[in-house]
């Protein structure tokens, strides 16, 4: 029996079974005694993800022992998987050793099977880890994001750091600049400068598309949330730059601070992202106790919104669309209040906070089917019905079924197409303009009128209006010259040619927000005949709408 062989193999064993995570570098230094009692010159292992990779070399090789000395192949060991991933150990001995014996080609063997299992499983805890904590593009991802929060955030390790949640603004647009391939050498060249930044105090991960979020410290924060800001980041060998800028919510992780989850985390970063992203705010915004507040009020509303739709709280207010020629009444807008234990919410109260879930699609058809309640209605008792516009979500862009379902809601109320109205708001990516036109084009066949909302106040391009067949644009109110307002000056020439190309392309033109006599010559001076606005009407509640379809013209 070769009683020093098993000593170090046993001592060999030891070092890979006594920790689950294995660490080649010191495998290394146990293998060396026994490759150099057998008599081993190098052994080197190959891992490979099929047959074919095998056959390209396109595969990693791990080298655990070599003596340097001229070595030629003494044992080959290969293995094939069930999922056909090629694992190859070859063992070599010095080029002028003797042949081996039978003992030790017995030992070799024993011991290379061993070894393959150790370096298997490292390699495979590596990938596992790999595939864990990072995405396809090697970006840390949300995964090691939670991991460390959890790790860290009981000992309290996280005070004195800040969680940032960041957006990579238009960067749709930026792909659509440049190229998709480029694009990605710009984020990475964005992210890798942040990381740069931050340092091995914290780090960078990657939420999904441009959405990141990390751990930063306190003393890296303002340098981190200038880059954030905007910075310019080259894309080619040329030195070619472009600018990137990103909003981002601040959690600022200070004395104060209770950890007791990673959602006591998340659930107050998220809320000041969304509020930076959605604008009207600094790009970043810092968590602080009024959020607190406000994201208790949004918790509240969520749970409030199943029983106050079965309890039919929401009502419909209608705000009148006035031909300013005739004063006559043309159509109407449905608008939502709710009505809460006696008391009217306005829309702004609790609209943001369903739209932030598909709630909100829940609500828009609740409204087209009281509405097309209301119409019907209106029609058995003979009164003279104009068209009612409503407003649907852009979330609805998702339900590949939505043209149907607005249907089926009309047509339950034996309502005609011609009375309904849908408004929808402008959108900025080509995902979403295409399920735009699909809707507006299958609403268009079924003889469904439809609106751009808002129109003016996005990012949208002539293409919204050239190649989606609308009935109306609806001017947002941000487009209205102010009487201050030279007949040079941009806001005045704008809403002028919008108007002018909105007729001459056949739309309806409606401008929103008219509110005084002066903006009511505007509309006539530049050939707006439809207006909406508190210089006719408030949105009023049904009772008041019905009086003024009877009265019809506005005195």
């Amino acid at each position: 029996m070769d009683s020093q062989f098993y000593a170090l193999f046993e001592e060999f064993l030891h070092s890979i079974t006594q920790h689950r995570e294995i660490d080649l570098e010191s495998i290394s230094s146990v293998i060396a005694p026994i490759c150099k009692y057998l008599g081993i010159s190098k052994t080197a292992t190959s891992f490979y993800d099929n047959p074919r990779a095998e056959a390209l070399g396109d595969g990693r090789t791990i080298v655990c022992y070599d003596s340097g000395v001229k070595s030629v192949e003494a044992h080959v060991d290969r293995v094939v998987t069930e999922a056909y991933s090629v694992t190859k150990t070859i063992i070599y001995r010095s080029a002028d050793s003797d042949e081996w014996d039978e003992i030790t080609k017995r030992n070799v063997e024993l011991f290379t099977n061993v070894m393959i299992l150790a370096v298997s499983r490292s390699t495979l805890l590596q990938v596992a880890k790999q595939r864990t904590f990072y995405d396809d593009s090697s970006y840390l991802n949300i995964n090691y994001f939670i991991k460390y929060i959890e790790r860290n955030g009981p000992q309290g390790l996280l005070k004195g750091n800040a969680v940032v949640f960041f957006n990579l603004r238009h960067f749709t647009l930026i792909n659509q600049q440049i190229g998709r391939d480029r694009g990605n050498v710009v984020m990475r060249g964005f992210v890798d400068k942040l990381i740069d930044i931050v340092g091995n105090d914290g780090f960078i991960s990657r939420m999904g598309g441009d959405n990141f979020i990390g751990v930063i410290s306190k003393d890296k924060l303002e340098k981190s949330l200038e880059h954030i800001r905007g910075c310019a980041v080259p894309y080619n060998s040329y030195g070619d730059r472009i600018m990137v800028y990103a909003t981002a919510g601040v959690l600022v992780m200070d004395d104060s601070f209770v950890y007791s989850s990673p959602s006591s985390v998340l659930d107050r970063v998220m809320p000041a992202a969304q509020a930076a992203r959605l604008g009207g705010m600094d790009d970043i915004v810092f968590f602080s106790a009024e959020m607190e507040r406000r994201k208790d009020k949004t918790m509240r509303l969520q749970r409030l919104f199943p029983q106050a739709l079965e309890n039919e709280e929401f009502l419909i207010y209608y705000q009148p669309k006035v031909d300013i020629h005739t004063g006559r009444l043309v159509g109407a807008e449905a608008l939502c209040r709710w009505l809460r234990e006696g008391e009217i919410i306005k829309p702004e109260e609790f609209i943001p906070t369903y739209e932030q879930s598909l709630d909100i699609c829940k609500l828009d058809l609740y409204m087209l089917d009281h509405v097309c309640s209301d119409i019907k209605k209106w029609l058995a008792d003979g009164k003279e019905v104009v068209r009612i516009s409503v407003n649907l979500s852009r979330k609805h862009m998702i339900d590949v079924d939505l043209v149907d379902h607005i249907i089926s809601i009309i047509d339950k109320h034996g309502v005609p197409h011609e009375y309904i109205e849908i408004e929808l708001t402008e959108t900025t990516t080509d995902v979403e303009f295409k399920d735009l036109k699909r809707v507006v084009s299958g609403l268009q066949k079924a003889g469904i009128s439809t609106a751009v909302d808002d129109f003016g106040i996005g990012y949208s391009s002539l293409n919204l209006i050239s190649e989606i067949p609308w009935n109306v644009i609806k001017l947002d109110k941000s487009l209205i010259p102010l009487k201050t307002d030279s007949d040079t000056s941009p806001r005045r020439v704008m809403f002028s040619h919008v108007v002018k190309m909105a007729k001459e392309m056949g739309l309806e033109c409606i401008s929103e927000g008219v509110e005084s006599e002066d903006q009511i010559s505007t509309m006539l001076e530049n050939g707006c005949d439809i207006v909406q606005g508190f210089f006719y009407d408030r949105p009023l509640p049904k009772a008041a709408f019905i009086e003024r379809m009877i009265a019809k013209e506005y005195k």
